[in-house]
């Protein structure tokens, strides 16, 4: 996809999906059903989301303080969303490419001002592998990883997963396989969290 063509993607998938999970009833959080899976003997927060949503932007410095103050038995992970368009399924690629290759954690804020702001085509594999080297990454190993396996198999579970979640907008804070919250729930990005901190505390009670 040449520059034009993604100028007129990037104002698409940014909007696609912003309002995230509606809110139903004065409601701050929803149930899913069913229940989906999570990781044994954790309790698992996904945060699903994109780099080319700016709500997701907002969001993400928030998320990284918020870390920091879990317990051990809270598990934390992104998962990008893809909804069957190339563009998010590049970007899905690079986080993948990225954690495998160990550099997810220097670069990941990095790029929503590279989607954003800078609009580089970095859901592209020769993209990504310039952009990477430009910040100081091993752009080598991104592209080599690219279309490995096992991107290729986490790519895959990840549209599977927001598929299970029915994700429908962006960001969206999953807890424990039963619950799902957002600002547009509970009002701000900094409601969303402390929801997701209830909502803990909430699945330790039993």
């Amino acid at each position: 996809m040449d520059r034009r063509r993604f100028l007129q993607a990037l104002g698409a998938f940014a909007l696609a999906g912003a309002g995230s999970v509606q809110a139903r009833q004065g409601r701050t959080h929803l149930e899913l059903s069913p229940a989906q899976p999570t990781l044994a003997g954790k309790i698992e927060v996904i945060e699903f989301f994109h780099y080319g949503c700016p709500h997701c932007r907002d969001l993400d410095p928030l998320v990284e303080r918020w870390k920091k103050t879990l317990s051990e038995d809270v598990a934390f992970h992104r998962s990008p969303v893809i909804w069957g368009q190339g563009a998010l399924a590049g970007l899905a690629r690079l986080y993948f490419s990225l954690d495998a290759t160990g550099q997810l954690e220097a670069l990941h804020s990095k790029i929503f001002a590279a989607v954003q702001d800078e609009r580089r085509l970095v859901y592209d594999r020769d993209g990504a592998r310039a952009w990477v080297q430009e910040n100081g990454g091993d752009g080598k190993a991104v592209y080599d990883a690219w279309t490995s396996f096992g991107v290729e198999t986490r790519v895959k579970e990840a549209d599977a997963r927001a598929r299970a979640y029915k994700i429908d907008g962006v960001p969206t804070l999953a807890v424990g396989g039963r619950y799902l919250t957002s600002a547009s729930l509970t009002g701000s990005h900094e409601a969303a969290l402390e929801e997701v901190d209830r909502l803990i505390a909430r699945l330790r009670r039993g």
